[in-house]
């Protein structure tokens, strides 16, 4: 099997392993509109940290701006029910309703996302996780990001995020925590574990290259 043939069959068994999930579960139904401008206001608390663009202050702190709709909120109700941990974040969504994470959901959803871009010392490790994201590896059985991410990072509503713009250290360390298996999700576990740390620095400098 060649490379292409391997890229090809990954994208096609990883796009009916979503299918399949989003029928089983729903994937939390369709994605809420929510209240732009009431979701503006609830922002306020969230500025310190992701900025008033939803742009992340430091390269820790995801963007949000740009966000697929529906993944925002299904991230904060995770925090909040436990499923994933984080001290900050678990203060901030303490007092939350279900209604105003839809709203912050619909807000940061409607900003225009931050355009990607890689520094030239990274331009070559880019250039290697271009081919895992688009191309996977066959040797190790690395299915293809692309997949569920899409060609250009948009992501796939309500489950999949946009990848493309995000910042590159904290891609690596989501990556990490699901190889390590200090997050939890039953689609990224099983890839990034089959990933080297190498890899995981390689693809998450491209896609934060991503426009």
């Amino acid at each position: 099997m060649t490379s292409k043939q391997f890229a090809l069959l990954s994208a096609l068994k990883l796009t009916l392993a979503v299918t399949v999930s989003l029928f089983v579960t729903g994937a939390g139904g369709v994605a809420s509109a929510g209240d732009i401008e009431a979701g503006k206001a609830k922002s306020v608390t969230c500025v310190a940290c992701h900025g008033a663009d939803g742009k992340g202050l430091t390269p820790e702190w995801p963007n949000l701006a740009g966000q697929v709709k529906g993944y925002i909120a299904s991230q904060l109700k995770m925090f909040k029910n436990g499923k994933r941990n984080n001290a900050i974040m678990l203060g901030q969504v303490a007092a939350l309703t279900d209604a105003d994470m839809e709203n912050l959901d619909a807000y940061y959803a409607s900003l225009p996302p931050i355009a990607g871009a890689v520094s030239e010392n990274n331009a070559s490790d880019a250039k290697k996780g271009a081919k895992l994201y688009r191309g996977g590896v066959q040797d190790t059985q690395i299915p293809a990001c692309m997949a569920c991410h899409g060609p250009a990072g948009t992501g796939l509503m309500p489950k999949y995020p946009r990848l493309a713009g995000q910042k590159a250290k904290y891609i690596e360390a989501q990556l990490l925590a699901f190889k390590n298996g200090s997050r939890a999700n039953s689609v990224m576990q099983p890839i990034a574990f089959k990933m080297s740390a190498e890899q995981i620095r390689q693809v998450s400098l491209f896609v934060s290259g991503l426009k």
